[in-house]
């Protein structure tokens, strides 16, 4: 999740100052009511519930996995959940990838 919050930073240009759900709520803050959004943010979305569920995956994936782990000694004692915590990651990955790919045409 460490990869995710520097993908994350990397692919919005926000400054080291923001961290975890910070910086995620930061990045891909929805568009609202003609306002623009976050860096990463989906204007093109269907849907403001759309656009909201990606500001919460990522704030919610740096809460509950990255977090923790940042601040006190966490026993990922279960090798399938840690492989799924790794798939979780590689897949919000792929999404800042896209991110990007909007923002770059």
């Amino acid at each position: 999740m460490k990869t995710v919050e520097v993908a994350v930073r990397d692919a919005s240009g926000l400054d080291n100052s923001l961290v975890g759900v910070a910086l995620m709520r930061k990045a891909f803050q929805p568009h609202q009511n003609g306002k623009p959004g976050g860096p990463l943010a989906d204007a093109g979305a269907e849907g403001a519930a759309s656009r909201r569920a990606d500001s919460a995956l990522f704030a919610g994936a740096m809460g509950r996995y990255k977090n923790p782990s940042s601040h006190r000694t966490v026993d990922f004692d279960n090798p399938i959940e840690a492989a799924q915590i790794i798939q979780f990651a590689d897949l919000l990955l792929r999404q800042v990838d896209r991110a990007k790919d909007r923002n770059s045409s």
